[in-house]
């Protein structure tokens, strides 16, 4: 099955572009980054929280990974996710990946997967005595090719609650939802859902383990429950906090087997402040 998104299957390893590739991605961050807030949750990990950006900010990464399942491998690469609120407690969310389709047998192909589009709105802020909560809505658009492998075949949905509270360095995110695959040839209705603990050790590192399960995705007898342990973190590798390195990787430990990885670079701040940055860079 086709890895796609935050989680509605997986996500997945990063791969290097080329060298100029690179040195555009680079100034990318460091105009991106001049305007910018840290990073909490969601990715790299499988389980998403109800913590929404400030109002007018945006997020933005450029990510990889692979997943295995039995049967097949799913690569993603190149792959991008753009995140904005434009109403305070609420955020879009849109990702746009390609990546390769291995099955143990058969060929083997390339090309543009699934696609995401999201809405996230936290109803319940943070207090000293109660937890933030939200959900996360999701739907899979079917932009890759069934017949190769690259996609699903039909729309699908992810339709959660989530609820996060930190205490001091330690944050716990916990939740779970239905994803409704009614439009998906050879698919199922399935639950999901999860824990994530958090430890932030340093300015400049968090780790953290996460729980993750869910139910039987498909009609196919073989296909069976999987529950897995996931282990990953943030790492800001300079002084400006703003730009983090994503990375995560996981087995099941019951159930299917399964395998999951995640790696990323991500920026966030201000849209408006970024645009006329970028503006003024360009046009002096």
């Amino acid at each position: 099955m086709v890895g796609v998104g935050r989680g509605l299957v997986t996500h997945f390893p990063v791969v290097l572009a080329n060298a100029a590739a690179g040195r555009r991605l680079a100034l990318l961050g460091l105009l991106l980054a001049a305007c910018a807030k840290p990073l909490f949750a969601g990715p790299p990990f499988q389980l998403d929280d109800p913590d929404v950006i400030p109002c007018h900010d945006f997020e933005f990464y450029t990510w990889g990974g692979a997943s295995a399942v039995p049967g097949s491998v799913t690569t993603q690469f190149p792959a991008i996710e753009f995140n904005y609120s434009a109403v305070c407690n609420t955020m879009f969310h849109f990702i746009l990946q390609s990546g390769e389709a291995i099955p143990s047998h058969g060929e083997r192909y390339f090309g543009l997967q699934d696609s995401e589009f999201g809405f996230q709105y936290r109803f319940i802020q943070e207090t000293k005595d109660r937890p933030m909560i939200g959900t996360f809505i999701m739907t899979e658009i079917p932009t890759g090719s069934l017949a190769k492998g690259l996609g699903a075949g039909g729309f699908s949905w992810k339709l959660p609650l989530y609820a996060q509270k930190s205490f001091g360095s330690w944050t716990i995110d916990g939740g779970g939802g239905e994803t409704v695959n009614d439009h998906v040839p050879g698919a199922r209705n399935y639950p999901f859902g999860g824990t994530l603990l958090l430890r932030e050790l340093s300015p400049k590192l968090t780790i953290g383990g996460e729980l993750f399960a869910h139910g039987k995705e498909t009609t196919d007898p073989s296909s069976r429950y999987a529950a897995m342990l996931d282990l990953g973190g943030y790492y800001t590798p300079t002084s400006n906090p703003n730009f983090q390195i994503l990375f995560a990787y996981g087995h099941s430990f019951a159930g299917q087997t399964e395998t999951y990885a995640y790696a990323a670079l991500y920026w966030t701040g201000d849209l408006h402040r970024a645009v006329r940055s970028l503006a003024h860079r360009l046009c002096p």
